[in-house]
């Protein structure tokens, strides 16, 4: 079995014998930071605590101590940042690749100097700015104190602990994950404000971690904050378009932390209120519909059932909103009238449905005060002076009304600003049609106003379809109007189908493009 060529072991090229020095040289460096970076961190982190818990017991001389040591590793810590790069590799220059851009400079070795007693600088006593810095900070901390529960995730215990200790401070809540894996079980089963996690991590690292938090739907809105003490650029990039919503690197600054905490939290905060509300308004959207379905059963109820005998009477009635205007009926006034009737409330929703009910019921419970329902002409004028569009809120409403006589075979009509009713007469080999006009005012307009009635003969085998304007007024998809005498021409050729009303409007939804209508569709249909 042949096995992979070794590139150190033939010196064919010495160009990128010299770039992989480079990246080995850049890999090694990058790594040896983070080592150094690690304890640092810890060292600096505890060390700030005590001195702030030294500073509240009156311990100066603790206070001093301390101080010399967070100087000595802030110190330890510009020189493993300035020390420890590509800067100092010392191999011949080559024009650099793919693989070397950036900061890299091309070398045969590291060299790391040697700091002397002579090449650091003197120690300098601790000046009072950060003293300073954070009594400003612990006046914020108590005017504006952090709520929240916060989950930290790192491998090291230690620094676990050390964040867990500064955010206890912060008056947080605070629970801890040694890696990824533990940490997106732990956010399925609780809720977190905010996730602190660590890059470089065994079983599940940060980045991996972080990808699979903000492709959960469930989880992708929790903010992640990224400390580590990897330093290089492409990593940080890498979790910001992943979804992070910062990066920190260790050793962290406590006053810029407890900054980017709080921004997380106000933002997340901030979303918690809008899901909220959203989920109110939903509620409340649902609840709304719900009883917007009842009211509606409730006017369809109001509807009488189709019959057969002694005249088959079917409908057709499909509002284009939650609720419509459009209302029918019949009933027998005694035993030789029936009588007929289709309305239109203008506009839909629950203030047309309301009117529509009204005057509904006041139809087919024959409590019209008019002294003969048998007249159209006294049922129109009284409708009028009952329902004052002043009275109504400014509504009003279109009317039908017809009364068929069974004795002689005719129907006295009237109408107030209603669509004509058609008539269908026996006739080969088409029926013929009839327009029983509407010719008075719509109601409500003009109290006292003077009604007209009709009548014509209506010979056996008739058909009389009485409608609302949304049976014919159809617009396009492309936003023209349908012909009236399409309407027309398709009754003629479908008014002996016992299924015309329901194939007619199927035909108006192909027309219109869309399911729903722009008026509401009610048509009635009575065979005599």
């Amino acid at each position: 079995m042949s096995q992979e060529p070794n590139p150190f072991e033939s010196p064919a090229d010495p160009k990128r014998l010299l770039e992989l020095a480079f990246e080995a040289n850049a890999d090694f460096l990058s790594h040896l930071r983070h080592e150094f970076r690690t304890p640092l961190n810890q060292i600096l982190g505890y060390g700030e605590m005590l001195e702030e818990d030294a500073e509240s017991a009156g311990q100066s001389s603790v206070v001093a101590d301390l101080k010399r040591i967070q100087t000595a590793g802030r110190r330890l810590l510009e020189l493993v940042d300035t020390h420890l790069t590509t800067k100092f590799l010392k191999l011949p220059q080559v024009a650099p690749t793919e693989a070397t851009k950036g900061d890299r400079s091309p070398g045969s070795t590291v060299v790391v100097p040697r700091v002397t007693e002579d090449s650091t600088e003197p120690e300098t006593e601790p000046s009072t700015e950060k003293s300073t810095e954070r009594a400003i900070s612990e006046s914020h901390d108590q005017l504006n104190p952090m709520v929240g529960r916060i989950l930290v995730v790192d491998d090291q215990p230690t620094n676990r602990d050390v964040l867990v200790k500064r955010l206890h401070r912060n008056g947080l809540q605070a629970s801890v994950a040694e890696n990824g894996a533990v940490a997106l079980s732990m956010v399925e089963t609780g809720a977190f404000d905010l996730v602190l996690l660590d890059i470089m991590m065994p079983v599940l690292d940060g980045y991996e971690t972080l990808v699979r938090l903000k492709c959960n739907e469930a989880t992708r809105h929790i903010p992640v904050i990224m400390i580590s003490a990897l330093d290089e650029l492409e990593s940080v990039i890498r979790c910001i378009e992943a979804g992070a919503e910062d990066y920190l690197p260790k050793p962290f600054d406590p006053t810029l932390l407890r900054a980017r905490i709080s921004a997380c939290l106000e933002k997340k905060s901030l979303r918690d209120k809008e899901q909220n509300y959203l989920h109110q308004i939903l509620q409340t959207q649902k609840r709304l519909t719900h009883e917007l379905e009842e009211a509606e059963e409730y006017l369809r109820s109001l509807f009488p059932e189709p019959a057969e005998a002694p005249f088959q009477v079917t409908w057709k009635h499909r509002s284009c909103s939650e609720l419509g205007g459009d209302a029918l009926g019949y009933h027998w006034i005694d035993k030789s009238h029936l009588a007929m009737y289709v309305l239109d409330v203008c506009g839909h929703g629950v203030g047309a449905s309301l009117l529509s009910a009204t005057a509904i019921n006041v139809l087919r419970s024959g409590s019209l005060p008019v002294s003969d329902m048998r007249q159209p002409a006294d049922v129109l004028g009284t409708l009028n002076n009952m329902f004052l569009i002043e009275q109504q809120n400014n509504r009003f409403f279109t009317i039908w009304y017809g009364v068929y006589n069974m004795e002689t075979r005719t129907l006295t009509y009237g109408g107030a600003g209603h669509p004509a009713a058609l008539l269908f007469t026996p006739s080969e080999p088409r029926p013929n049609l009839h327009r029983l006009k509407s010719t008075g005012a719509i109601i409500g307009i003009i109290e006292g106003m003077d009604y007209q009635q009709l009548t014509c003969s209506v010979p056996e085998g008739s058909h009389l379809v009485v409608l609302t304007d949304g049976c014919f007024e159809v617009i396009h998809g492309d936003g023209s109007m349908m012909e009236a005498e399409v309407l027309d021409q398709f009754l003629i050729e479908h008014i002996q189908d016992d299924d015309m009303a329901e194939a007619w409007f199927l035909e108006c939804q192909r027309r219109r493009g869309d399911t729903t209508l722009d008026d509401d569709f009610t048509l009635l249909r009575i065979r005599f």
